[in-house]
């Protein structure tokens, strides 16, 4: 044995002490399990006399179970993803589980993220990122990994997931401009085939023709869901010496952030007068004082506890049902960036 070096003390020291069985150790330092609070207490002052630490790895051998989660995030740009992840750690710790995280990159697509985290012993993978090949999908299901999409759904992959209603929010969004005398609107998109923002400009689009606005009204640019691009679209669009529009959606708040920073700027602008602008995802930031952004905002909770639900982490023997696409409704947050109607 190396100078210096301890003797890590074990489960088996820690119930000699205290003078119970290795299995009460265990069952003290799992939550949710069964033991008296006497004993339990008693187990933890042993532990503390002997510095002892559960290894949570050796645990997860012994019960086959690793108790870790995988999240893939696409990016962490958005802010919406951070405080995404956020949520998502705090939930799957008070649950007993760990989360392990992957952030893709241009290098790194969704199919090889997947193949890296199948190397670790995982019980199940969350996925904020759209592109995901039907083969992964199956993969995973093939070693008993439940695969649950976040934020987004994909048609006839056989994974499907917990999002918002971004459909609906883009017809609250619409109706809010219509209802503010809007006539000329444009549109910051994000991921192209992402059907977050396929959903949100498909409502926002219909309601607004429903309402008799011709499409030649209804400009779009993309803004790779990015605060940088929404600026670069306002400057897109005053680039080619067209006038601003009435009101402008970005289809995340972001973005839409990014636009009344360049309009205010570089344009002497004023937010809602000279322009209206709304965004989509309630994070904090947009409710800042340089911004007050009107927004629609996900239910970030909700569809978090709705995902791990999804995947009954506690009942793992329980099969499976991950073919059912589950909105759930956002709430308009009005704020100063559209003059709020009377009756609201």
């Amino acid at each position: 044995m190396a100078e210096g070096r301890h003797v890590r003390a074990t489960s088996f020291d820690v119930a000699a002490l205290a003078g119970v069985s290795q299995s009460a150790v265990s069952r003290a330092f799992t939550p949710g399990s069964s033991i008296k609070e006497t004993t339990r207490q008693k187990i933890v002052d042993a532990a503390r006399k002997l510095n002892y630490v559960p290894n949570s790895i050796a645990s997860s051998l012994t019960k086959n179970r690793s108790n870790i989660v995988a999240l893939i995030v696409g990016t962490l740009d958005n802010p919406f993803y951070v405080h995404t992840l956020k949520a998502f750690s705090q939930e799957l710790q008070a649950r007993g589980r760990q989360i392990l995280t992957f952030t893709l990159s241009e290098a790194m697509g969704t199919d090889e993220a997947i193949l890296k985290v199948l190397q670790y012993q995982i019980e199940a993978v969350i996925l904020t990122s759209a592109q995901l090949s039907t083969r992964m999908i199956n993969m995973c299901h093939d070693r008993g990994i439940p695969v649950v999409l976040f934020n987004r759904y994909i048609p006839h992959s056989g994974a499907y997931g917990v999002r918002c209603d971004n459909v609906r929010g883009g017809q609250m969004i619409a109706d809010a401009f219509l209802a503010a005398k809007a006539k000329s609107f444009m549109m910051i998109t994000g991921d192209p085939n992402g059907t977050t923002s396929q959903d949100r400009v498909r409502g926002f689009v219909d309601r607004l023709l429903q309402a008799g606005i011709s499409r030649d009204a209804i400009i779009e640019y993309p803004g790779r869901s990015s605060y940088e691009g929404g600026g670069a679209a306002v400057d897109m669009h005053v680039s080619k010496g067209l006038p601003l529009p009435d009101a402008i959606f970005g289809i995340a708040d972001i973005m839409a952030m990014g636009a009344i920073d360049t309009l205010r700027s570089r344009y002497r602008k004023r937010i809602p007068d000279d322009v209206m602008i709304a965004g989509f995802d309630g994070i904090p930031e947009g409710a800042r004082a340089p911004y007050q952004l009107t927004t629609v905002c996900q239910p970030i909770d909700a569809m978090v506890s709705e995902t791990l639900e999804l995947l009954h982490l506690d009942d793992p023997i329980k099969e499976f049902d991950l073919t059912r696409d589950r909105p759930i409704a956002g709430t308009m947050i009005w704020r100063s960036t559209i003059p709020v109607p009377d009756d609201n």
